[in-house]
């Protein structure tokens, strides 16, 4: 927005966050982000504060994760539970500036119904009514880390107004820098796609876990099965992994299932089932280094919840270590984009070489290109390691074996040690 012209506020509790932006500095990773910054603060069309001020538009988006202490359960399942807290907050904060004429626009991702049965009424509050007096929408933000930029200004964009003057008032705000389509809908319906966009992902990442589970106990290469099935016209597989993460996929399907448990046992399940891989990735390494764990070094290489990313929001990853280290094993963890980054019970190296170097296990969590495209060969002459484990097809067999490791992958019934 600053840099297309408009003034912007940019409001955050975080001193950290504050102090860093203030310095033209970025507290996240994200390519062609920082000069954006830069320019913005430079052209001082962007300032940064602790609180809000009028404005002409208000742009809510803040964190929506799980009650970490609290579940809901139906039936005999039990699912996740919104803390929408900082979304009441930040929506508060806005009430006392609200004036006639302005624009309030959610983009935080919400269960359905959020945005008029949450922030709607905390809004009203100042005594004006939303649709008559002030215009109230949802746009969710529906990018991909590591092409954030890209898709901010080139991916279509969802405008759900409580009536049709908020939609095209969404509209006309997001079309300063969209080139993407702009599909005006209704709030409930904007706050639905979001969720549906990630619940069909997760569904479909579901599929493909339970087919590597199914491959490694019928004597089958799930790589090489997916690589067939997927010359079907009409397919398109999914490939395992250590499990879902980040705030998206791993997160908004059980915003659905909070809203409507007796609706959405599908999607129940697929959560149940890649929350519980990392499970089978610690017992996919029990049964490579002889079902005992405790006392065995590990290597844990890849924290984010992605490749290229230092996203490390609900990591699979992260979980995998941590379960790899209360089964005994001493695990030290290497991730290039945030090396510092400490797993409770587990120690962080700084350079793939400290990472590696008294390993018995390499195991491969994330297909960060700099792990893939590591020589196995050179990598014999640091480790000690006997086993390299791949968990997300990142690792070419014939090269690692050669090199002299004993080779598992995830799914391969097929060529078990």
């Amino acid at each position: 927005f600053a840099n297309h012209g408009l003034e912007v506020v940019g409001v955050d509790i975080n001193p950290q966050v504050l102090s860093t932006l203030r310095n033209g500095e970025l507290h996240i990773s994200e390519p062609g982000l920082h000069s954006l910054v830069k320019g913005a603060l430079n052209t001082n069309r962007l300032t940064i504060k602790e609180t809000p001020v009028e404005a002409d538009a208000f742009i809510i988006a803040v964190p929506t994760p799980f009650y970490e202490d609290q579940r809901g359960t139906y039936r005999d399942l039990s699912y996740r539970l919104a803390d929408m807290r900082a979304v009441e907050v930040a929506t508060e904060s806005i009430v006392k500036h609200l004036r006639p004429g302005n624009l309030v626009i959610l983009e935080s991702t919400s269960p359905p119904l959020t945005t008029v049965e949450l922030v709607r009424p905390i809004l009203e509050r100042s005594g004006l009514k939303a649709g008559s007096d002030f215009h109230l929408a949802y746009s969710p933000e529906r990018v991909l880390p590591g092409k954030i930029l890209q898709e901010l200004t080139e991916n279509a964009r969802v405008i759900g107004g409580i009536d049709k003057a908020s939609s095209e008032a969404g509209r006309d705000l997001y079309a300063h820098f969209v080139r993407g389509e702009i599909v005006l809908t209704d709030a409930t319906t904007a706050e639905m796609v979001k969720l549906m966009e990630n619940t069909y992902r997760d569904v479909n990442i579901a599929i493909a876990m339970e087919f590597s589970r199914l491959a490694e106990r019928f004597g089958v290469d799930i790589w090489e099965a997916i690589n067939i099935a997927n010359r079907h016209p009409r397919v398109k597989i999914l490939n395992p992994g250590p499990g879902v993460g980040g705030h998206c996929i791993s997160v908004d399907p059980w915003f659905l299932v909070e809203a409507a448990p007796d609706l959405t046992e599908l999607i129940t399940a697929a959560r149940h089932v890649n929350d519980r891989q990392p499970g089978f990735v610690v017992n996919l390494v029990k049964r490579a280094v002889g079902n005992e764990l405790n006392g065995i070094r590990i290597a844990a290489l890849g924290l984010a919840f992605k490749p290229d990313v230092d996203d490390l929001r609900e990591s699979p990853a992260i979980e995998t270590a941590r379960l790899l280290a209360d089964a005994g094993a001493t695990v030290r963890s290497y991730e290039p984009y945030k090396p510092n980054h400490v797993v409770p019970g587990v120690s962080a190296a700084l350079t793939i070489e400290d990472t590696i170097r008294n390993a018995q296990v390499l195991l491969l969590l994330v297909g960060h290109r700099e792990l893939k495209e590591l020589d196995p060969m050179k990598v014999k002459k640091i480790t000690s390691a006997q086993w390299a484990i791949d968990t997300v097809g990142g690792w070419d067999r014939q090269l690692w074996t050669e090199a002299g490791f004993k080779f598992t992958r995830l799914g391969d019934g097929k060529n078990v040690l």
